[in-house]
C-alpha cells in the first residue's frame, strides 16, 4: 500500500478508505461480520476508516468503535455530524448546539478520545460558516478533534468557508468529501482544483456510483441491486447508455468493471482517497484484488470520450446535493404579480 498525505495536515493515509455506511442495520446487521470485514480492510493496508452518525443511527459507529479496540492508534478514523438524529429539530444540522452535543455521542459510541478528522457532512444554509468553524476550531483546541473538513460542498462555500477561517483566526476545513466516479466528474471543473488550491485532502465517496459501476446494472436487464429500486438514477437513459459503452471498455482491458471504476478515481491528482463501502466480505476481497491495477492513457481517453472531463451524467439522484437556490423554486421564480417585465 503506497500512502498518500491528506492535504497539509501530513496525516499518512491509503489510496483507498474504508467506508463504514453499510454497517449496521442499514446494511449488514451482522455486527461479528463486519467487524471482520474492518480487521481484513486494515490487515491490507487500508488505515482510513471513514462512518457517521446517522449512518444506521449511530450502529455504525458503535461497530466501528468494536472493531478498532486494540487498534486504535494506527487508524485514521473519520466521522461526520449535520444529519437528523431524532424528532427534535435541535438534533441536527451545524449549529454550536448541536456540533458540541453530537461529538461527545460520536466519541462515546466510538470508544474512543478523540476524533482524526471531524467532517461538516452536508452544508447548512440556516447557520453561519463562523459558528460552525468556531465550535469546530474550539474541539481542535480541546483535543477531541485532530483535524476538520467537509462533505459535499459546492466550490464557492469551500472558498467561503477558507475566508472565513482566515478572517476569524479559525481552524479551517482541511479536506473535502465529494462524490466521484466515471458517471459523477462534475467536481473535476471546481471542486477539485479549488481543494488543491487551499492545500485540502479529498476523500471522495461513490467511487462505483452507488454500484451502477459493478457490472450488475444492466440495459434492459434485471438486477438484485436492491437500492436499484430507491435511486432514479439507477433508471436514467444517459447512466445506463454510459454503462453500456463502458462493460467493453473493462472487458478490452481485461478488468472487472469495479477495477476500472476504482483506478479511474485514484488516478486524478485531486483525489487523496477513495472511500469504499463494502457490505459483504466477497464485495471487499473483489475491490482489494485490484488495488494495484493502472490504466492507461489509451483507456482515460476513452473514458474521456463516453464521460466528457468536469461532467455528470444524467439528472442528479436524491442523495445529491442541492443548494437551495436549486432545490426551491421560490428561490428561482419571481412572484406572479411582478414576473414580467412591464
Amino acid at each position: 500500500m503506497q500512502y498518500r498525505t491528506l492535504g497539509r495536515t501530513g496525516i499518512k493515509v491509503s489510496p483507498y478508505a474504508l467506508g463504514a455506511m453499510m454497517f449496521g442495520a442499514g446494511g449488514n446487521p451482522d455486527h461479528d461480520d463486519s467487524v471482520r470485514i474492518i480487521h481484513k480492510a486494515l490487515d491490507a493496508g487500508i488505515n482510513v476508516v471513514d462512518t457517521a452518525d446517522r449512518y444506521s443511527a449511530g450502529e455504525s459507529e458503535e461497530i466501528v468503535g468494536k472493531a478498532l479496540k486494540g487498534r486504535r492508534d494506527s487508524v485514521v478514523l473519520a466521522t461526520k455530524v449535520w444529519g437528523p438524529m431524532g424528532d427534535d429539530p435541535n438534533q441536527r444540522g451545524n449549529s454550536r448546539r448541536w456540533i458540541m452535543t453530537e461529538v461527545e455521542n460520536s466519541l462515546r459510541r466510538l470508544q474512543t478520545d478523540h476524533i482524526d478528522l471531524y467532517q461538516i457532512h452536508r452544508p447548512d444554509p440556516d447557520t453561519d460558516i463562523e459558528e460552525t468553524l468556531s465550535a469546530l476550531s474550539d474541539l481542535i483546541r480541546a483535543g477531541k478533534v485532530r483535524a476538520i473538513g467537509s462533505s459535499t460542498m459546492p466550490a464557492s462555500d469551500i472558498v467561503e468557508a477558507q475566508w472565513a477561517a482566515e478572517r476569524r483566526g479559525l481552524e479551517r476545513f482541511r479536506t473535502e468529501q465529494p462524490p466521484y466516479s466515471i458517471l459523477n466528474r462534475g467536481i473535476e471543473a471546481e471542486v477539485l482544483p479549488v481543494a488543491q488550491r487551499y492545500g485540502m485532502g479529498t476523500l471522495v465517496w461513490s467511487p462505483l456510483a452507488k454500484g451502477m459501476l459493478t457490472g450488475r446494472i444492466r440495459k434492459g436487464q434485471q438486477t438484485d441491486l436492491s437500492r436499484a429500486s430507491i435511486f432514479t438514477s439507477f433508471r436514467d437513459e444517459q447512466r445506463l447508455n454510459a454503462v453500456e459503452q463502458l462493460v467493453p471498455l473493462a472487458e478490452q482491458a481485461g478488468l472487472p468493471m469495479t477495477h476500472l471504476a476504482m483506478a479511474f478515481v485514484i488516478a486524478h491528482p485531486g483525489v487523496t482517497s477513495a472511500i469504499i463501502g463494502p457490505r459483504t466480505m466477497e464485495q471487499l476481497d473483489d475491490l482489494l484484488a485490484g488495488i494495484e491495477v493502472t490504466l492507461t492513457d489509451d483507456i482515460f481517453d476513452r473514458i474521456d470520450e463516453i464521460v466528457p472531463p468536469g461532467t455528470d451524467v444524467g439528472a442528479p439522484d436524491q442523495s445529491a446535493y442541492l443548494p437551495p437556490a436549486i432545490k426551491r423554486p421560490d428561490l428561482r421564480r419571481r412572484p406572479a404579480v411582478t414576473n414580467s417585465a412591464q
